[in-house]
This record gives C-alpha cells, structure tokens and sequence, in this order.
C-alpha cells in the first residue's frame, strides 16, 4: 500500500512551479461493518480522488476531494494514518510505512503551498500568469508595491481624462491658429484642411471621453451591485456561524452516529464505556434474533447421533499438551467453589440452578477473569451434552457470534483442531480463534468419586498459526482455556420399567479463562460477562434438550 505510488510535475510555460501529481494504494476507512478496504488513491489536478482499484479507474471514481480547502492531518498515534478533512467530510487513510505516508503528507502539503491554496501563500494571483496581472499592468503603482482599489483606479482614471481634455483643447487651439494663418507644416507635404481635421479629432476625442464616462459609470454601478452582494454573503455566513456555535454540543454527539476509526476499540478511543456497551448489547441482541429466526426456518427433521470410536492419536505433537491440559481442567473444575472458603471465588448471577462464579483478574489492563458455571439439566445425559459442544456440524446452530469456522486438522475422532471467526460486534475489532477440541469419557472406576463423568476441553493453541491469518492484522486473535464437564445421574425407574429421559438429569460445571487479545474497557467486558453466559449456557442447554427429546439415550 504506497510503494507502487508515482510522481510526475506537470509544467506550464507561464508558470514557475509545477503542479504534483500522486497515485498509489492506501487504506481507506470505509464504514464499521468493512473496516478498512484497499483503494487506489489519485491526486491530479488540485482533486483527490479513488476508485475500487487501479483497474476500476477507467470507470470514473467513487469520491473525490477539492485540496482548495482540505486539511491535511497526521494522526497522533497511528505512524501511518492521516486523515484529509474538507468540512465535515473526512478521508481516513492509512499507508503500510510511516515513511510511505510521510511522503504522501509531503505532497499534498506541497500541493497546497505550490498553487497558492496553503496559509503560506502569500499572492495566490502569481499562478494566473502576466497576462493578466493586476499588479504589472496597473496605471501606476503605490509605495509599497500592492495593487490598488478600484475606487483609486478609477479616480486615476479621472485624473488622466482630465489631463487628456486639457491637451485636446491645447491641440484644439494650435489647429485653430494654423487654420486663422494659412500655415502649411511643410511644402513638400499635400495641403492639409486644418479645419476639417480639427473637427474631425474634436469629434472623436469627445466619443472616446464620452464612451469614457459611460464605461466609469458602469464599472461604478457593477462595483456597488458587487459590494451590497458581499455585505449580504457576509452577514448570512454570521448567521449561519451563530447557529453552529448554537448547536455545536449537539453535533458532538451526532457525529458518533457516524463512527470512524478513531472509535474503535483501543485505549484511545473516543466511545464513552457506557456507549461502548450499548453498541455491544445491541450487536449480540441482533445476533441472538438471527438464531431464532434461523431455528424457526430449520427443518424439524431429527436424525439419531452417531456413535463415535474413541481412538486416540499419542503420537500426536500436542498430545502431551492435550492430555495434561484436560486432566488439569477435570482437576479444577472438581474444585469446591462455595462461597466463604477464601479461593476468591464470587457469585455474580444466578438464575434457578444455575450459578456463576468468578475471579477478577487483569493482566497488562486486560481482563481475563475465571469464570465457572454449575448448572442442572433434565432429560439429557452428560455424553449427549459433550457431543453437542465437540461436533463441528452442531457448532453453528448454538454459537450465535461465529460467522466462519474450519476444522484445520482431525488429529482422531475425539480431538479436532478449529480455527474460528467471529462476528464482528462494533464497535470492538473483529476477533478470531485457533485451538484444539478434546472430547473424553472418564468411567466410573477411573474417578476417585466413582462418578460417571463426560468433559469436552478446549485449549488455544499455536502450532498452526502459519495456516492462519494471525499474523496479517485483519483479525485479533483470542486465547482461551475451556472446559465443560458432565456427570449423569439417573433416579432407578420403579418396578423395573425402562430408564426414561424423565428418570435422567445432568450436573454441569464449566469452566473458561479468556484472554480477550485486545483492549476493551473493564466494565464494558464484565457486564456483557454477566449478561452472555448465563445466556448462552441456558440457550445451548435447550438446544440440546430439543435436539435429544425424540432421540434414543446416548450413554
């Protein structure tokens, strides 16, 4: 972006500068929901303009701004962003080098004070050439070598027509004399009619100072018309001025209707918390109405759950990560979390048998809270509960925030690797997450309480970041540790009958450290926390309670 720009002077043989020109790829801030957007960007002719791609350009452009007016602004933390204002329109740019952005500044700047458009400028008329000068084609000039008004022009004017009457009646005379006389100018010329000639110079000198009189007159009438027109321009640009002043605080607040990308999320940002948080809610309320509507439009058809073949891969590279990482978690999430006992665990919602719990925690100004869950689920097992969380193909149905997601490696039928993209909620940045899924049963003998227990973990990783867009800026990538543990429990049916879903319910805990990636305002990130996971525990809990309630029990 900026490296493939040229520069050409254009120049005029009656003038001594020459005009820049400058065209190149840049960043340019489109709007909230795209971001920021290559664009070929063209200075020509005192306009800057772009197009969709330099392959676009012979299809004419899609804005343009005039530089007569444009302020040409550095922004003061981002190294490669300025932004060109005219009025209340505003190019944000970006170009991939502090230095490729120095020198686009440098030429716009340059522009500016070369045509006679910047504050530097102290005689724009230069660049209209001698022709038409008004300082070198002046009747005289003053001391201090500015041009004059027009009412000193045109009392010079009065003053010449005066001398010129006076020499046309000295003229007059002379002729008169010669003609009383009979005085010849010499013998060799032909004989002159001196009185037909004075009549003839009188005449004519009387229409040029009568045409004279005619065109001062109307230069003064065209010059009062033009001063009574000025006065009302400037005295409509004082209202005009007095009601902005008026309403400024107002536009204040409208002018985050239009967000650029000084309102993103960052530690700079302009977006107050509390409207940074509506701007979230508002987000996830859409994408929550996107889920229901897409739930009513799905077909009811139920399909039975497929029965998977655990088959471990240990030879695996992340293995030995991934077998330590979810026994770690079963081992936590086993943790007594009561109030009281001094683990710095607090409640902070509750909603029938749902408890959620949390740590606060920031690191760098980030906020990475521990949070864990416990909840009770009727008519579901805790294999049916993990299975709907670890497969893919279900993945979309209940996680309303993901837009893509791609399953990069099968390392064995219980162990994926996932690369998702989130929907971006403005006004944070769109985010994106790497991490391997492991999905496990831990029998009744093989834990310490002799329960029954059914866990999906799930871990960020790096080991293929390569594969991924991490590293091309587009996305901020989240780090998270979570895990879901099921244990079933079942109530003996009487008199032997069949064990039912009626007889079944399901203890859940679950557990999740997020590092967020990228900053966002603490308070903003702790309410949508309170508000999104009971949400989204109670919302992915119904899924699967829909999805089982015609299915036979999976154990």
């Amino acid at each position: 972006m900026g490296d493939d720009h040229s520069l050409s002077d254009d120049s005029d043989s009656s003038e001594t500068f020459a005009i820049p020109q400058l065209q190149g790829i840049l960043s340019k801030w489109t709007n909230y929901i795209h971001g920021w957007q290559d664009r070929f960007i063209v200075l020509k002719d005192g306009t800057l303009s772009y197009y969709k791609s330099e392959e676009d350009s012979g299809f004419g452009c899609r804005g343009a701004l005039s530089l007569y007016k444009a302020t040409i602004k550095p922004h003061e933390f981002d190294d490669c962003r300025f932004d060109v204002s005219v009025n209340d329109c505003v190019w944000y740019l970006r170009a991939t080098t502090p230095q490729d952005k120095q020198h686009w500044v440098d030429v716009l700047e340059s522009f500016k004070v070369k045509s006679g458009y910047g504050t530097g400028s102290e005689n724009s008329l230069k660049r209209h050439g001698s022709a038409i000068s008004l300082q070198s084609n002046s009747l005289s000039t003053t001391s201090s070598g500015g041009s004059r008004s027009l009412r000193e022009k045109l009392a010079e004017l009065e003053t010449f027509k005066g001398i010129l009457t006076r020499q046309i009646n000295t003229l007059q005379q002379y002729f008169d004399a010669c003609v009383e006389n009979n005085i010849q100018p010499s013998p060799n010329l032909p004989p002159v009619d001196f009185k037909g000639e004075a009549i003839t110079f009188e005449a004519t000198t009387s229409g040029v100072l009568e045409t004279l009189d005619h065109c001062l007159d109307l230069v003064i009438q065209r010059e009062d018309v033009w001063r009574k027109k000025l006065e009302r321009e400037i005295e409509r640009r004082k209202r005009i001025e007095a009601v902005y002043k008026t309403i400024q605080s107002k536009f204040d607040h409208v002018r985050t209707s239009h967000p650029g990308p000084d309102l993103e999320e960052g530690p700079h940002s302009l977006l107050p918390e509390d409207e940074f948080y509506d701007a979230v809610e508002s987000g996830l309320d859409k994408m929550d109405e996107e889920r229901e509507l897409r739930e009513r439009l799905k077909s009811t058809s139920k399909t039975a759950a497929p029965t998977l073949q655990f088959d471990k891969e240990k030879n695996h590279q992340l293995w030995p990560e991934i077998e330590r990482i979810s026994q770690q978690q079963l081992h936590l999430a086993r943790q007594d979390i009561s109030e009281g006992n001094g683990n710095g665990w607090q409640l902070f919602a509750e909603d029938g048998d749902m408890r959620m719990y949390r740590r606060e925690v920031e690191t760098d100004g980030m906020v990475m809270d521990p949070l864990k869950a416990c909840h009770i689920v009727s008519g579901v097992t805790g294999r049916e509960l993990c299975h709907y969380f670890f497969r893919p193909e279900y993945r979309m149905d209940w996680e309303t925030t993901l837009e893509q997601m791609q399953v990069l490696e099968t390392i064995s039928e219980d162990t994926l690797v996932f690369l998702q993209i989130h929907k971006r909620i403005w006004p944070a940045s769109q985010r994106d997450a790497l991490f391997w899924s492991h999905m496990r049963h831990v029998p009744n003998d093989q834990d310490p309480d002799g329960n029954d227990i059914w866990l999906v973990c799930n871990n960020s990783t790096e080991y293929y970041s390569d594969n991924t867009q991490s590293n091309s800026g587009k996305y901020v990538r989240i780090f998270l540790t979570v895990c879901l543990v099921c244990q079933t429990e079942i109530t003996p049916p009487k008199d032997g009958a069949t064990v039912s879903r009626d007889d079944i319910k399901c203890k859940i805990t679950y557990c999740s450290v997020v590092n967020p990636g990228g900053w966002a305002p603490a308070s903003v990130l702790r309410a949508v926390y309170k508000r999104e996971y009971p949400r989204f525990l109670k919302r992915f809990t119904s899924y699967v309670i829909n999805k089982c309630k015609d299915q036979p029990i999976m154990f």
